[in-house]
């Protein structure tokens, strides 16, 4: 095992007095490896570095690379012509491992740091697809190892992808915002696109979460277990030695990683899912936006900030008249007046008292007024006394549990009165209180926006994904009438059915 404290030379071309040379050698020396060309002589790399570096510094440059070990040599005795051409010192140079290991981690930290962050809508999609085909294959006796470890693979893949890429958007979108929020025009066209392609990702995981979480449950149901230990098996096929403990190994890695995607779509009691995490910064993300937009507006309108303060006050000390104009705009801005609110002693409120002294009267020409010693050596003044009493906030913490409660009852009754299954006429209802009808409008409302025909049936889910809406017109009927809590509602007669997701797809 390697001393982690060990100083690692291979690194050192990149803070060199040579780096300029050093990279664009490594880097040649990795593009010609991956085209199978493992030797290279610097007349080689002379032509593909160009006419700016000259040979005998790439020379240099190739011995200073494998003094530390990016690089080495071996003797070239290929187009020797004469003896002299025999003794002279010729070299072929070739990459080694530790060389090959830093350039590429080297490429590897530049691709993330210059990754652009996105919002994935098709990995979404093909994690759905994938796990449609897990669901096969767990559904067979004997599956296929390759067509396990395939998918499996694949959707490790584009779940990384997912995560990466979501947590770059995030981390990227609110420094974005600051950027951005200078420039007028170029915000107001960002924040357009930037809402559009937050909201329909936003609805995607939505659906997808709901879609993705239940495939999960499934496949746990078929035996996942199995899978995963064809997947652990056929990733060490083939490795030379395959000993129990690498096996076991690779099926807990497997494991791990099964457990990862179930945790990002389903959650559990503790905590909430990822998804459901990255959904709620996504809408946060809106909120700032408005809110930045909101600020520019009022910039543009009342340009009342503290810039534009500044640069007025600028401009009015350019077009002071003289330096005495310009001393009193100092102590107007400024306020460089006499401190009135030191206390003093009583002697000294006496003489005051009797022989008032005017504000216009110069510190120099007043008399002077003293101050307690505790105020001119601390700069602080309080009489000493108990400290406040700590005010007892238990009732009003009680009193909101409890509306709190009775909240979630009336909510939690109004979906029961709702997701029963069946059918529904909105003529046969009834009398609604105030978190029945909030729902039902909810609700409605949910299926009215994806309805395209208005005489046509819709079906639809609700914005957190736990009911299915289906709305179908009764035609040639008129308008029903619902009384409420807040007045009558009425509208065209239809037919509802709600159902709840997880009850319809457990059964």
């Amino acid at each position: 095992m390697r001393d982690p404290n060990e100083r690692l030379s291979v690194f050192a071309y990149l803070d060199a007095e040579k780096t300029a040379i050093y990279r664009p050698i490594m880097r040649t020396f990795l593009r010609a490896k991956e085209t199978f060309a493992i030797h290279l002589r610097p007349a080689d790399l002379s032509e593909t570095l160009g006419s700016n570096i000259d040979l005998a510094d790439v020379g240099s440059a190739l011995e200073q690379l494998c003094e530390w070990g990016n690089l080495e040599k071996h003797a070239d005795a290929a187009d020797v012509a004469t003896v002299e051409d025999f003794y002279k010192p010729r070299y072929l140079f070739q990459l080694t491992r530790e060389g090959e290991a830093a350039e590429r981690g080297l490429e590897k930290y530049y691709e993330v740091v210059e990754r652009p962050g996105e919002l994935q809508t098709a990995a979404l999609s093909d994690i759905r697809s994938l796990l449609r085909e897990l669901e096969q294959l767990a559904s067979v006796s004997q599956p296929d190892p390759g067509k396990v470890f395939m998918t499996l693979k694949t959707l490790r893949a584009r779940f990384d992808e997912l995560t990466a890429n979501a947590l770059a958007f995030i981390g990227s979108l609110q420094r974005n915002i600051d950027l951005l929020a200078g420039g007028v025009d170029e915000f107001l066209a960002y924040k357009e696109r930037l809402i559009g392609y937050i909201e329909r990702f936003v609805s995607e995981l939505v659906l997808a979460t709901v879609e993705i979480a239940a495939s999960i449950e499934r496949i746990e149901l078929s035996g996942v277990e199995r899978l995963l230990a064809i997947a652990g098996e056929r990733e060490i096929v083939d490795v030379l030695e395959q000993t129990e403990p690498a096996r076991a190994a690779a099926i807990d890695a497997w494991i791990s990683r099964w457990s990862g995607l179930r945790s990002w779509f389903r959650g559990d009691a503790a905590a909430p899912s990822q998804s459901e995490v990255l959904r709620g910064r996504a809408r946060s993300s809106i909120r700032a936006l408005l809110a930045a937009a909101a600020v520019i507006n009022d910039r543009r309108n009342a340009r009342s900030d503290r810039v534009a303060d500044l640069r007025s006050l600028a401009r009015w000390f350019i077009e002071a008249e003289s330096d005495a104009d310009a001393h009193r705009l100092w102590r107007a801005a400024f306020g460089l007046t006499p401190a009135r609110h030191l206390k003093t002693d009583d002697a000294t409120l006496d003489r005051l008292n009797s022989a008032p002294v005017s504000p216009q009267t110069s510190w120099l020409d007043a008399p002077p007024v003293y101050i307690s010693p505790r105020l001119r050596a601390t700069g602080k003044y309080h009489r000493p006394g108990a400290p406040k009493a700590v005010v007892d906030r238990s009732a009003e913490k009680e009193r909101l549990r409890r509306e709190a409660e009775e909240e979630a009852a009336q909510i939690l009754a109004a979906q029961r009165r709702f997701a029963t299954g069946g059918p529904i006429q909105l003529s046969e209802i009834g009398r609604l209180n105030a978190a029945e009808f909030e729902l039902f409008l909810d609700l409605l409302g949910e299926a009215l926006a994806a309805r395209v025909d208005p005489d046509e049936p819709i079906e639809t889910t609700s914005s957190d994904g736990t009911l299915v809406i289906s709305l179908v017109p009764i035609l040639d009927v008129d308008s029903v009438v619902i009384e409420t809590s807040y007045g009558s509602f009425s509208g065209p007669d239809h037919i509802i059915v709600v159902r709840e997701t997880f009850v319809e797809e457990s059964a």
